[in-house]
């Protein structure tokens, strides 16, 4: 069998994973391959058992590492932080390439998060074009929805990222307010040009709906509720550990005592749901071990789907197909009803995502609550009650914390995140909630600019709670970037017309 990626070397690639040959986990999946793989891993089995072998000589050897992006940047502090920006955009842009990698080339350039990255990645993507927007690079934004229509023709979905050891997983849905926000420049008609990626996306998403029944309930990401109510998981097609995190992976499920395909599955599916990771997977407070995703029902990704399902009757409409577009109008609506249902917490008087397996809501309190407000799902009532909640439980000095609980997890407090402070923002407006939405808006930028006149970099997250600290931890060092931070804070900073 011909070997197509670096994760698929057998013994050859753990070791290299489980010995640490490389400071992180990603890095090996990445490297190039001097020699067609076959032959490498020939040689790795006629040598490894010799005494003069060298696994960490013979990596170096056989592969080259990954290209590195933009190393030689530097920033200039005393350039006001929409200009710096600016610059960015150019440092983060990635043209397609065809170089035997782990990347899965696409046919136009993209933005990537941060410096060290050459892949696009699915969710940070929507939150990157809100700045694009602003900065009025309108050729990039239809470049990224074109990559994602590429991959989704190709594919059949968007992977968490063009990478191969990515196939298996998507991330949250957000092409369809990608599409829109495209449609928002280019008119109505981009709904009609895209509407068969859209289909291809929902049909992802609710793969298998047809075999659902009493004895199944549920298959890939759809689950069938007690009522027939219809709604959506986190998963992953494989139950192995992740490439990219190999050693972590192999190290929990051994610590958990549990079936390890299980929790591979729990920790890939925890993957596709960008918040990789938190206590809102664990289902025994703080431990990791107990992590169970695929048993979750999350709130937000059913807001999401709600919105693809709005913007597929949309579509249809435009193109005089009202039969199509009263089938998704009425989908949406169910999904609607079932969120109310099953994702509002009455004891919580909060959104709260729903343990279909125990057939109960749990109580962790975190801004994916929060989606059903940016969407329109909620009442007036809820709103007035999860905005009381919110002001109390997860507004703090530098902004909106990710949660209640401090666990050490970068999806937890004091961390707090680009997207879901623009979620939590937007949706607040909805609902006419302006001066709380001003205040929270107010304190990130505030926060933002602090920490890139003290090291010139806008972050992947920030800590939230104690604002002297410059950022939260993570899982890599600090990047020049980050794509959705320097995107939310654009467009913050335009909405509330911040000038610096």
């Amino acid at each position: 069998m011909q070997i197509e990626a670096i994760y698929e070397l057998g013994d050859l690639f753990k070791e290299v994973q489980l010995q640490q040959v490389f400071p992180d986990g990603k890095t090996f999946p990445d490297c190039l391959p001097k020699y067609p793989l076959d032959k490498i891993y020939e040689k790795y089995l006629h040598e490894k058992n010799l005494p003069s072998f060298s696994l960490k000589a013979f990596v170096k050897e056989n592969f080259s590492l990954p290209h590195v992006y933009a190393s030689n940047y530097k920033t200039d502090v005393t350039e006001p932080i929409q200009k710096h920006i600016e610059h960015l955009w150019d440092v983060l842009t990635r043209v397609p390439d065809n170089e035997k990698s782990s990347l899965i080339p696409l046919p136009n350039p993209y933005i990537v998060p941060g410096g060290r990255f050459g892949e696009i990645y699915y969710w940070d993507s929507y939150f990157t074009i809100l700045g694009l927007q602003v900065s009025r690079r309108i050729e990039m934004i239809q470049n990224m929805a074109d990559n994602f229509s590429y991959l989704i023709d190709k594919i059949g979905y968007v992977p968490n990222g063009n990478r191969v050891y990515f196939k298996g997983r998507s991330q949250p849905p957000f092409y369809a307010l990608i599409i829109q926000l495209l449609r928002e420049e280019k008119g109505n008609d981009v709904l009609v040009k895209y509407l068969p990626q859209l289909e291809k996306e929902y049909n992802f998403w609710m793969k298998s709906r047809e075999a659902l029944n009493e004895h199944n309930n549920a298959i890939d990401r759809v689950i069938c509720m007690p009522d027939g109510a219809l709604l959506n998981r986190y998963w992953d097609e494989h139950d192995t550990p992740r490439p990219e995190a190999y050693k972590e992976d192999i190290e929990l499920a051994h610590q958990s005592g549990k079936n390890p395909c299980e929790i591979y599955r729990h920790l890939r599916a925890a993957a596709e749901s960008g918040w990789d990771f938190s206590t809102r997977w664990f289902k025994d407070g703080n431990s990791f071990a107990s992590i169970h995703t695929t048993d979750i029902i999350p709130v937000d990704l059913n807001c999401l789907l709600y919105f693809l399902e709005q913007t597929l009757a949309e579509a249809y409409k435009f193109a005089n197909k009202k039969q199509e577009s009263a089938v998704y109008y009425s989908l949406a609506a169910k999904r609607k009803t079932a969120i109310q249902k099953y994702c509002w917490n009455d004891g919580q008087s909060f959104y709260t995502d729903y343990d279909y397996k125990e057939g109960i809501k749990k109580d962790n309190i975190t801004l994916a609550g929060m989606f059903p407000l940016f969407f329109g799902i909620a009442t007036v009532g809820q709103a007035e009650k999860a905005s009381a909640v919110l002001h109390v439980q997860l507004l703090k000095q530098g902004g909106c914390a990710t949660t209640t609980e401090t666990s050490g997890q970068q999806w937890d407090s004091p961390n707090g995140w680009a997207p879901l402070q623009y979620i939590v923002i937007k949706g607040l407006e909805q609902y006419g909630m302006f001066s709380l939405a001003a205040e929270i808006a107010k304190r990130w930028i505030k926060l933002n600019i602090k920490v890139y006149k003290a090291t010139g970099k806008l972050m992947e997250k920030y800590n939230v709670v104690d604002t002297h600290l410059l950022a939260g931890g993570g899982e890599y060092p600090s990047q020049d970037g980050f794509g959705w931070t320097n995107g939310v804070l654009l467009k913050l900073m335009q909405i509330y017309d911040v000038k610096v």
